[in-house]
């Protein structure tokens, strides 16, 4: 039998084995996560994660060995810093794992909700809290024996910014021993077979050869110095050139990537970043108490209580519209959960008193009121009771419905009795109603068209605006900000309004009349140079720039054609005056490497005897370099220049990067541009 679309879709949630699955977290061509409640007696309950096999991979025996393995190496260990496994088993044929739920996010999606809140830089603090539990974990997984004290020879061989995890209560685990290495497995080593994230493997990894756990300690120090560098490390155009970047390339000094790199921190980054595995640290606990060390040297605020904020404030929006999410799922999974476990109970207690039951009788007996046990007339009442319906109202079905995308309708024979209420409703009915209100906010600026932060995320709304859909009773942060102005910082916390059924969310305005910026920065450069500021060409006077906010983070970057370009950071106080003073270094033209080979005819002509020429245009996203075109220096980006028409050679050089460099053909009278993307 066909089943349709319609029957063949998953409902959720639903009852696997002992477990509910509430909703799927991810999905993969091998296996799909899902949240799901484990419940059993005395009101125990536990969010946790099945990571179930596709139905078609259960018959793919190399991969069930391989999720066995992942199991029974992750079952091992038990760490603060490791995600945890408790259960490996079998439902209908179907192999999963029951794993830790981590309310948290990995760092991938730190960095991006960073560049969304408009967060320039990974808090160096919160970057050494987070490699330094990470090394905690790893040493105790490296370390990790069997009970006859064998070594099991653990190496994650993954360690990369997705299979780290942040949580909402700041605390660090790493994640996926899906392709650890053991002894206690022989593994797969088919020609050019390579597991792992290309960026951090270590030169021995991306070489293809045999591995050990300081392959793990490498990837650390990837991660620490892409962290606190806000730079990445080893970033080709292809997998291929990213590996001949590791195994090939000087790596580059933090403090040549960001001024003022603590040269403590720097030490131990170099260190485990060594090329050849025996110059590394021996040990993930050796790392780890260089860190430590770093941290009471440099009394630095290291805290998982600071995490904690931080990555609250960077998904405030996000952890709530979870929990809401969360809380309508469960109290369906609650139900399917309640009646699951009634109907085991009911069956063992008919198994024991009449032997083995037919279980699509006990499904059709259930729908009754009144349970007729086999062998009595239809008007004989079971001296056996049956399940306990469950108290969910038809709207709350609906609810269900909507919140999981068309997921699971429940159709009820009867309209079963109104839930009783919870003793918070119960106690405080006028507090849970207000929980539904929200309110409103209207922002008026002068002058208008003013960006809009609400809780450190960045709206896309401008000023003048109404932001609705705010929480009550809540302290929000506002801030709005404009160039030339300073920002305009406030805290409020909306309320309700009127009484009884007229009660509301409140609707607040508030008015800003923005000042002028009050910082003054007062350059002496050497030659005469051209300025930006924040990323935006200067057009005033070029000794003297004013109208910047105070209390905000500035760049401003000087250059002059032929001489390597200067930025300088800075957060200056309000009315405060800075002096920057610098003299520009020419710029090498050799940086450029050799120009366009010559094709053996001359130059071209425009018909008229004289060599014809073209504009090359040279750009750059992302930030400056340093631009030659066939080995002359030009300067910072943006810039141009004439050059002769065919083939030119554009060279350009990040302030603290590598060269980057593209070949275009330059037509004759035409214009060439060429871009560029700084990491």
């Amino acid at each position: 039998m066909t089943n349709s679309p319609a029957q063949t879709e998953e409902q959720l949630p639903k009852q696997f084995g002992k477990y509910t699955l509430m909703r799927r977290l991810a999905a993969g061509g091998m296996a799909e996560l899902f949240l799901a409640l484990h419940k059993s007696v005395a009101g125990f309950e536990k969010l946790i994660v099945i990571k179930r096999i596709l139905p078609a991979m259960n018959q793919d025996k190399a991969f069930i060995d391989m999720l066995l393995h992942e199991a029974r190496v992750a079952a091992t260990l038990s760490h603060p810093n490791i995600v945890q496994t408790f259960d490996v088993g079998q439902v209908d044929g179907t192999y999963f794992i029951a794993m830790e739920h981590i309310h948290g996010e990995d760092i991938r999606s730190v960095v991006r909700a960073m560049k969304r809140n408009m967060v320039l830089e990974f808090p160096t603090e919160h970057a050494i809290a987070i490699c330094l539990h990470t090394c905690a974990g790893l040493a105790y997984a490296h370390d990790k024996r069997d009970l006859n004290g064998s070594s099991l020879g653990i190496v994650h061989r993954d360690i990369s910014p997705q299979n780290i995890v942040i949580t909402f209560e700041g605390d660090v685990k790493v994640v996926d021993f899906g392709i650890a290495k053991s002894q206690h497995v022989v593994e797969d080593r088919s020609p050019g077979q390579l597991k792992g994230k290309v960026p951090y493997m270590s030169p021995e990894q991306a070489a293809g050869e045999e591995i050990d756990w300081r392959s793990d300690i490498f990837a650390v120090g990837v991660i620490l110095f892409e962290l606190t560098t806000g730079k990445r490390l080893f970033k080709g155009a292809s997998e291929y050139e990213t590996l001949k970047l590791i195994c090939e390339r000087e790596y580059p000094r933090p403090s040549q990537v960001r001024a003022g790199y603590p040269l403590g921190l720097e030490r131990i980054v170099m260190r485990a970043l060594a090329k050849r595995r025996e110059d590394r640290y021996q040990s993930a606990r050796d790392m780890q108490s260089d860190l430590e060390a770093f941290v009471r040297e440099e009394r630095m605020p290291v805290s998982t209580v600071a995490v904690s904020e931080w990555m609250r404030m960077l998904f405030r929006d996000k952890i709530v519209q979870q929990q809401e999410l969360l809380h309508d799922v469960k109290r369906l999974a609650d139900v399917l959960a309640d009646q699951h476990q009634q109907q085991q109970a009911w069956a063992a207690g008919m198994t024991g008193e009449w032997g083995a039951v037919n279980l699509q009788n006990l499904t059709a007996a259930a729908s009754s009121n009144s349970v007729s046990a086999p062998g009595t007339s239809p008007g004989t009442s079971s001296t056996v009771p049956p399940p306990r319906r469950s108290p969910l109202p038809m709207a709350l079905a609906a609810v269900g419905a909507l919140f999981l995308g068309g997921g699971a309708v429940f159709f009820l024979t009867r309209t079963p009795p109104e839930p009783k209420p919870s003793p918070t409703t119960a106690a405080d009915p006028a507090k849970a109603a207000t929980k539904e209100l929200r309110g409103s906010l209207v922002i008026e600026t002068t002058p208008a068209d003013a960006a809009i932060w609400i809780a450190g995320e960045m709206r896309k709304e401008s000023s003048p605006a109404t932001i609705e859909n705010l929480p009550l009773d809540t302290e929000i942060e506002l801030k709005v900000s404009k160039d030339g102005f300073e920002s305009h910082r406030e805290k409020f916390t909306l309320t309700t309004t009127g009484e009884g059924d007229a009660k509301k969310g409140e609707a607040r305005t508030i008015k800003v009349d923005m000042k002028k910026g009050s910082v003054t920065v007062l350059l002496e450069i050497e030659p005469a140079a051209q300025v930006w500021v924040d990323g935006k060409t200067w057009s005033g006077d070029a000794k003297k720039i004013e109208g910047i906010s105070a209390d905000e983070e500035h760049k401003v970057a000087v250059a002059a054609a032929g001489y390597v370009a200067k930025t300088f950071t800075f957060k200056a106080k309000q009315g405060e005056t800075l002096t920057f003073k610098h003299v520009l270094v020419k710029a090498d033209p050799r940086i450029a490497g050799p120009g366009p080979k010559d094709d053996g005819k001359g130059p071209k002509d425009d018909g008229k005897g004289k060599a014809a020429t073209g504009t090359v245009r040279v750009g750059a996203k992302g930030g400056f370099c340093n631009v030659s075109v066939n080995g002359q220096a030009l300067g910072p980006t943006p810039t141009q220049a004439t050059v002769p028409a065919g083939p030119a050679r554009v060279t350009c050089t990040p302030e603290g990067g590598g060269a980057m460099t593209q070949t275009v053909t330059v037509e004759a009278g035409g214009t060439a541009r060429v871009g560029f993307v700084v990491p």
